[in-house]
């Protein structure tokens, strides 16, 4: 009976050897629950998703066994059709009935399916991963639809590291890596994921005061400069100790400015401080202050980051030094590496 908190995986900077491996989708994790006709998406924080998903309840009704629980990932594919769009899926999530079904037939959601909890009567939590995957694929390998899919896996290493490699190109974010006796342990972190890791050198143009007072620095905004000069948002770092905290705050009042010439002088006449994506990701949480304290954009910070979702971190870059040596202005999205485009069929056709 849902909910249940899905099997978690912990970051590990290789991947291991005599393991089975699959691609790190990027999308929404997903334990769906059918029961005849009653179907549940349940989220990695336990909570239903189901009315934001419409045709993916249609999809499950029609092809997953009348009483199943099976674990995966929903995702939305980009408008070629050939690669993940993570911002299209965040759109989905909207509390308007009307929107949820236009936006289930302008971005349908697809659902890749890597693990099976229970079939019948049968609970398969407690059989090795070898058997649960046996098992999902008889139900879900055969299945020729567009909206429901069986996630490639391989037992060779050299077969890991080529997808690791290539394909990022087509959204995904890393390689997940599971033992082939792993029995399914809810909110355990007992499998491995092992994701891109990149640096980049970025402008500290802004901070959020921390929640627990004034005098320390909650998050840093980041900037990168475009061709044109512009300095874009694209995103912050967010995680220090409290100790650092408050010796940041101290350390960057001196760059603290007023928005008039800063490079996001829009900020003070715009709702909030609020970018697109902010805006979009905090819409339905209007107690949430995204209002910030501009600083001169005179200091570079060197950030590790996994990927790029559009002009922005796809997660919250990490602190790695100060670089006092660099030239804002040479803080650029040139030394961004970019992967080279995969096509998303070519991964989901993938053994």
């Amino acid at each position: 009976m849902p909910p249940v908190a899905p099997m978690l995986a912990k970051a590990v900077p290789e991947i291991p050897a005599g393991q089975r491996y699959e691609p790190k989708w990027d999308g929404f994790r997903s334990v769906i629950f059918r029961d005849g006709d009653e179907v549940e998406i349940g989220s990695r924080k336990e909570k239903p998703m189901t009315r934001y998903f419409p045709e993916l309840v249609e999809a499950f009704t029609a092809a997953l066994p009348p009483r199943c629980v099976v674990d995966g990932e929903i995702v939305v594919v980009d408008a070629e059709g050939t690669g993940l769009d993570f911002e299209a899926l965040l759109q989905r999530v909207h509390p308007a009935a009307s929107r949820v079904r236009r936006l289930a037939a302008e971005t349908p959601a697809h659902f890749v399916a890597f693990d099976l909890l229970a079939v019948d009567d049968e609970d398969l939590t407690e059989r090795p991963f070898s058997e649960r995957r046996d098992r999902l694929a008889e139900i879900v390998g055969g299945l020729e639809r567009p909206d429901v899919h069986l996630t490639p896996m391989t037992e060779d290493l050299d077969t890991a590291r080529e997808w690791f490699e290539h394909f990022e190109g087509a959204g995904l974010d890393g390689l997940i890596a599971k033992k082939a006796d792993l029995t399914y342990q809810p909110d355990k972190r007992v499998m491995s994921k092992i994701k891109h890791e990149r640096t980049a050198d970025c402008v500290v143009a802004g901070y959020r005061v921390h929640k627990s007072g004034p005098d320390a620095v909650g998050s840093l905004l980041l900037g990168l400069h475009t061709e044109d000069g512009a300095l874009q948002s694209v995103g912050v770092i967010g995680a220090f100790p409290m100790a650092k905290r408050r010796e940041l705050f101290a350390e960057l009042q001196p760059l603290v400015t007023s928005f008039e010439g800063h490079p996001w002088a829009w900020a003070a006449q715009e709702e909030g401080t609020r970018t697109p994506r902010e805006a979009e990701h905090s819409r339905w949480n209007a107690q949430k202050d995204l209002s910030f304290v501009p600083l001169r954009p005179e200091r570079v910070v060197e950030v590790r980051y996994d990927h790029m979702e559009g002009v922005r971190f796809r997660h919250t870059a990490q602190f790695k030094r100060w670089r006092p040596d660099r030239d804002p202005a040479s803080c650029t999205f040139a030394q961004l590496e970019r992967p080279v485009r995969f096509d998303l069929a070519e991964v989901l056709i993938a053994r």
